[in-house]
């Protein structure tokens, strides 16, 4: 039979492969081929660490040394190398061997290599001092292999004379082993003498036994690692089994089975089982009590040569003809389940038991499943169903097969089941309280069944389907190779789907929002509905996974367990010394199944992921806690607050000053930064703070910071802008001082000191620049004493025009006492926490109501408010809500001290910001970048060029200047809507075009520009409207219900002029007749600029206007709709009485020339941005500021009615009313 059980973990591509060596701690294998090259491969990694080619010819013997850094080969070229992986070259070669050498082992404890060889010997060399101490004969033909017991002085040799022998060596131990002081007289003189007997024949390794039984030559042979066993393998075929006693060996059985040579053989380490590879292509698995096989595998051109197994895990190797594979014998992860606070498992015994997480305790045996499957295959998964507390177990064996059984409420030791239900299938997992679904993958069918075992329904999974798993109520989660599908049991159909590769595992979060697909290399993490969360890539295989509780996955790889974020930030919890399988994570503490199906507990640091965490919740609260109590450090946590932009918080975290002042400048905290800069003292870090410095208009540090860079020239420009007479003073004695001429003309200049410049040039002989300074300035008698010293009269001169003296600038008003206004640092709510100034930290963002509002439920029956009766030149008064609104979710009051309110309060602006949640007061505040954190916040705002115009009316709007005296800045009057108000925490700035301006004024305007068919001033209008509204307050919640109605009809009529407008770019009537597809086109837009809910008098223009279009495009259907619905709406003018005269004559000829996607009895909206429908019942996102609704894949854009919002974006909900 062949396995499905059987797993390869490795394979290698190369020629023949002779020996192979597991290393008994690492995972390497040593792999020695027929082309004289020995591989060093990681198996974990299936990567080629390294290479050693120094044998001549193929290599056939290879061991690594149990404890030491070393590994033996031996080869065709008679020599036995023995070489440091460490330094990885050969140490030295033994000679001695006179034919090819066939295997070479380490011995467990002595320093030991045996070897058999060709030349019909078996030696024993010390490795140590590096020679010769036994060559056992006997054998008269090739020996093919000797190993050492894995316990007793005991040697077994296989050879092609058809013969095993055992030799024993207890001799050659005592002849070797060091003296001690307890050793009798007898002894010493046997010890003195052994040279003298060997010379009598007598030798130090003595055959025991000689075991004949193979009919031809025996190729290996083995001991058994505790039991008195020995198995062999011939070139007939057959693989025997021996036992011996201290006196006699003899034949037990034959495995038979193979049809060609061979070629190797060993015990299972850990079961009793038998393993043998031939030159048939197969490896087999024989039962070692029944002699049977059990499982068999096989090469489709490859014949086996050699086999190993690791001396620890449950691995196994094979060479074969083109390299090796790496291969278990059946999985060895416990089928497990998690309910609540019990974990139910499956151990090796196949006995059922329980597990309490609160306890910390394991349960007896529940029940025995010895007579599940077969006794080599363990159960594969195990569903539990806590209603009738029973259990799904499901097996590979047989191709698949499932029981169905009740657990006992108490462990009463291995009991069998009494009642179990049994059937063949690969998958089986409980639906429902009494249904489980049954997977058959060679059928391709999935059958719900009951708890009575009968089919209660049936259907086709997607083709490929290969695994199910638990996808929610009602709901299966169907693996195929290349895609995971969300499938509806009672519908019967798929109702999503993901595109990911070799999914193997699924983890469902503990909320059941979110599954972690687990395939070999990587995890992915999607949504209930098969949206891409995150996904990530491991080089080391993925074994398992399971959820935090605060939704952080935790995931073990072999040798690590890891965490992962929603977001996809990940990282390192801790190292295992051995593959375990995660159940559950509780606190500090990680339960686990290990390999032999006990529970573990492992203790972890979760801080860094709960940090992290918190920090993409912006929990500001549990980041402090960890900061001051825990000592998370290091480069990766700075690395990644920086990446993320949270230098300030990074900058908790670092001591050391060079992290430290890269940080400070980068979050703008120049206290840490000068402080730095002074202890480092390097003249790179003073001009980073010195540009940083200047920026924030800190020019006292910008000075010291010039001082200690020597730049006299910056520092003069900064003494004449600050207005520091005094020391540009200085500066000038400074530079006379130096005799720097350049600088000190440059002080004089700065200082307006006339007499200075002139002196200079007098001392440098530029007698000419120094009469012309004189000249300039009306110096006459300077003048007139130069002219005497020179001999000269100012006739001999030849002088340009000198026209008027320049006055040095002067600064208006000195500053050089106190820093200029300071750039706002951003100050972010972390920063303020850290210097206590605020008292609740924990900002969570509520969920998002319909139309971006958080206040209390809006009535949703809006009335309309119609037009009076008049002529079709009439405007509107009122707009028709319809049943737009929808009802919101109650939201708390925005925490003022979350935003980012600049730095101090130091005037009434900066209070503004403070005192208020709405964005409208931070921007008349100037705080422009909280003002923007809270739109986004509220209502996802992301783009905010167009507020721009809506921002700076605001802020110039709240302050009036009066000039003051000459020189002094102006006086600022701050405008108060809160007139009345004394308590300075609570004054509010006034907001121009309030709502009852907007309602009043601009909405008319936009009334007036769709009845006289200006739309594109229309829609500016209307989006001027709704961005006013954005940036606004009102004084109470009657007047929230009016914004919101002025929202939402601002929204409707931008959707409805825009969709004519793109109509009306499609060309001239003229052309889209000519056109089908453009027709076509335009008779949808047509139709569509009718839906949006708009005031009845200008839908009345909208329906004429399709009726007419519709008219000239023959579609006589679709205008007879027109024209009803224009009657319908009850008006009595022109348009109506138009509709009148033509439908009769429609009526006669009710059918459409062109066909449109345009159902007038469907419900349906119209998607703002492919102004195309989306019907009742399909899925939608939303604008959450103006509602606008768009087609779901338009999810992340920008929304195209108010170019403010990213579509689809959660937020709290718009603020108007505090």
């Amino acid at each position: 039979m062949t396995s499905s059980g059987m797993l390869t973990k490795f394979e290698s591509k190369s020629s023949r492969a002779k020996g192979i060596a597991f290393h008994p701690k690492r995972p390497w294998i040593l792999v020695s081929l027929h082309s004289s090259t020995i591989q060093l491969w990681d198996y974990r990694m299936g990567t080629l660490i390294d290479r050693f080619e120094e044998h001549d010819g193929p290599v056939r013997g290879i061991d690594f040394h149990n404890t030491q850094p070393l590994f033996v080969s031996g080869g065709d070229d008679y020599k036995i190398k023995v070489w440091s992986y460490q330094t990885r070259r050969c140490l030295f070669t033994l000679n001695g061997h006179l034919d090819y050498v066939r295997t070479v082992f380490f011995h467990h404890e002595l320093p030991w290599i045996l070897s058999a060889s060709d030349d019909q010997t078996i030696r024993i060399w010390n490795w140590q001092n590096r020679s010769l101490i036994c060559t056992m004969t006997g054998h008269n033909h090739y020996a093919m292999c000797a190993q050492f017991h894995p316990k007793d002085d005991l040697v077994v040799s296989a050879s092609l004379d058809q013969s095993v022998r055992v030799w024993d060596i207890s001799g050659l131990r005592k002849k070797h082993s060091a003296p001690t002081s307890t050793m009798s007289f007898e002894n010493q003189i046997d010890r003195a003498n052994a040279n003298q007997t060997d010379m009598f024949g007598n030798t130090d390794a003595v055959v025991k036994f000689v075991l004949e039984g193979h009919d031809r030559g025996v190729n290996w042979v083995a001991f058994h690692p505790t039991m008195p066993l020995i198995v062999s393998a011939g070139d007939d075929r057959l693989v025997k089994l021996w036992r011996m006693s201290e006196t006699k060996a003899w034949e037990v059985d034959t495995c038979r089975g193979h049809f060609q040579n061979a070629s190797g053989c060993l015990f299972h380490p850990h079961q009793d089982l038998i393993l043998s590879v031939g030159e048939d292509k197969t490896i087999r698995v024989w039962d070692l009590n029944k002699r049977n096989s059990v499982q068999s595998f096989k090469r489709e051109n490859d014949r086996f040569w050699v086999i190993a197994a690791h001396p620890e895990i449950n691995l196994f190797a094979a060479g074969h003809d083109n390299g090796v594979m790496v291969f278990k014998l059946e999985r060895e992860r416990p089928a497990s389940t998690v309910y609540q606070n019990n974990l139910f498992y499956i151990t090796k015994e196949k006995h059922v038991k329980s597990y309490d997480f609160q306890k910390n305790v394991e349960s007896p045996t529940l029940l025995s499943l010895k007579k599940f499957g077969s006794p080599w295959i363990p159960p594969r998964t195990l569903s539990y169903n806590p209603a009738e507390r029973s259990i799904l177990v499901t097996s590979a064996a047989d191709g698949g097969s499932y029981e169905l059984v009740n657990l006992p409420r108490d462990g009463s030791g291995a009991i069998e089941p009494t009642d179990s239900r049994r059937g063949t299938g690969n998958s089986a997992i409980f639906v429902a309280r009494n249904r489980f679904a049954i997977l058959n993958t060679s059928s391709q069918t999935i059958d719900i069944k009951d708890l009575s075992n009968n089919v209660t329904r049936s259907f086709k999974p997607p083709i490929g389907t290969t695994d199910i798993y638990f996808g929610g109520t009602g709901n299966l989660l169907i693996l195929t190779p290349t895609a995971i599908h969300l499938y509806d049991i009672q519908q019967k159909k798929s109702t999503a789907e993901f595109a990911v590769n070799g999914v193997k595992y699924v983890v469902w979060s503990n909320d059941g929002l979110y599954a972690a697909l687990l395939s070999k290399h990587n995890v992915t993490i999607v949504s209930k509905s098969l949206e891409q969360m995150c996904t990530l890539h491991e080089t080391i295989r993925i074994k398992s996974a399971t959820w935090d509780d605060t939704g952080v996955l935790l995931y073990s790889t072999l040798n690590h367990v890891k965490y992962t974020l929603l977001n996809g930030d990940n990282g390192i919890v801790r190292t295992l010394d051995q593959t375990v399988y995660l159940v559950k994570v509780k606190g500090r503490n990680v339960y686990c199944l290990d390999r032999s199906a006990k529970a573990k507990i492992l203790t972890i640091d979760p801080t860094e992921y709960r940090f992290k965490m918190s920090l993409v919740r912006r929990n500001y609260e549990e980041m402090l806690h960890i900061i001051r109590t825990s000592s998370l450090v290091g480069q990766s946590i700075i690395a990644y607050l920086q990446k993320k932009g949270y230098p300030e918080i990074a900058l908790q975290f670092v001591q050391d000053p060079t992290t430290r002042i890269e940080l400070a400048i980068e979050c703008g905290n120049l206290d840490v930064a000068l402080e730095m800069a002074k202890q480092l003292d390097k003249p790179k870090l003073w001009s980073r703070l010195s540009t940083e410095a200047l920026a924030h208009g800190n020019h006292q540090i910008v000075e010291m910071c010039y001082q200690k860079l020597k730049q006299f020239d910056k520092l003069s420009f900064l003494y004449l802008v600050t207005g520091d007479h005094n020391k540009l003073s200085r500066m000038a004695k400074i530079a006379e001082h130096r005799g720097d001429f350049t600088a000190r003309f440059q002080n004089a200049l700065y200082l307006g000191e006339v007499e200075d410049r002139i002196q200079m040039f007098k001392e440098i002989d530029l007698y000419p620049l120094a009469y012309m300074t004189a000249k300039a300035n009306g110096l006459e008698e300077e003048c007139q004493t130069m002219l005497e010293a020179t001999g000269l009269t100012e006739e001999e001169l030849s002088m340009p025009t000198i026209g008027q003296p320049l006055k040095p600038p002067k600064a208006v008003i000195p500053t050089h006492k106190a820093n200029w206004p300071t750039k706002a640092t951003s100050q972010s709510v972390f920063e303020k926490a850290l210097l206590g100034q605020m008292e609740g930290l924990s900002i969570e963002d509520e969920p998002v109501a319909a139309n971006g509002f958080a206040d209390d439920d809006v009535d949703g029956g809006a009335k309309d408010v119609m037009m009076a009766e008049g002529g079709d030149d009439d405007d509107a008064a009122g707009w028709d809500m319809g049943d737009d609104i929808v009802p919101e979710i109650e939201s708390s009051f925005v925490n003022v001290d979350s935003t980012e309110a600049g730095g101090p309060a130091s005037s009434e602006a900066d209070m503004w910001a403070r005192n208020s949640p709405l964005a409208v007061d931070h921007v008349a505040g100037g705080s422009f970048e909280s003002s923007m954190q809270l739109l986004n916040r509220q209502v996802g705002a992301v783009n905010f060029a167009p507020l721009k115009p809506r921002f700076l009316e605001v802020y110039q709007a709240s302050k009036t200047y009066l000039p003051a005296s000459s020189g002094l800045p102006p006086l600022v009057n701050y405008v108060r809507r809160t007139i009345d108000e004394t308590d300075v925490r609570k004054v509010l700035p006034v907001i121009p075009r309030d709502l009852e301006y907007l309602a009043t004024n601009d909405l008319q305007r936009g009334y007036d520009a769709m009845k006289g068919n200006k739309l594109e001033e229309g829609l500016r209008i209307f989006r001027g409207i709704l961005h006013a509204v954005l940036i606004n307050a009102v004084g109470s919640d009657s007047e929230v219900d009016e914004a919101k109605k002025l929202i939402s009809s601002a929204s409707e009529y931008a959707v409805a002029m825009s969709i004519e407008l793109e109509r009306r770019k499609l060309g001239s009537n003229e052309a889209m007749l000519k056109d089908p597809k453009l027709l076509k086109q335009s008779l949808e837009l047509s139709a569509y600029f009718t839906i949006p809910k708009i005031q009845v008098p200008h839908r009345q223009l909208a329906l004429f206007a399709a009726m007419n279009w519709a008219m000239k495009a023959k579609n006589y259907s679709s205008a007879l709709s027109f024209a009803n619905r224009i009657l319908a709406n009850g008006q009595s003018n022109k348009i109506s009485e138009a509709a009148r005269k033509y439908k009769p004559q429609l009526e006669r000829n009710p059918s459409d020339a062109i066909e449109i996607e345009f159902d007038q009895f469907a419900e349906f909206e119209i998607c703002a941005a492919s102004h195309t429908p989306i019907y009742s019942g399909t899925s939608f996102e939303q604008c959450t500021f103006d509602g606008a609704k768009y087609h779901s894949k338009y999810k992340g854009t920008l929304c195209t009615v108010c170019e403010v919002c990213e579509v689809g974006k959660s937020g709290s909900g718009l603020k108007l009313f505090a």
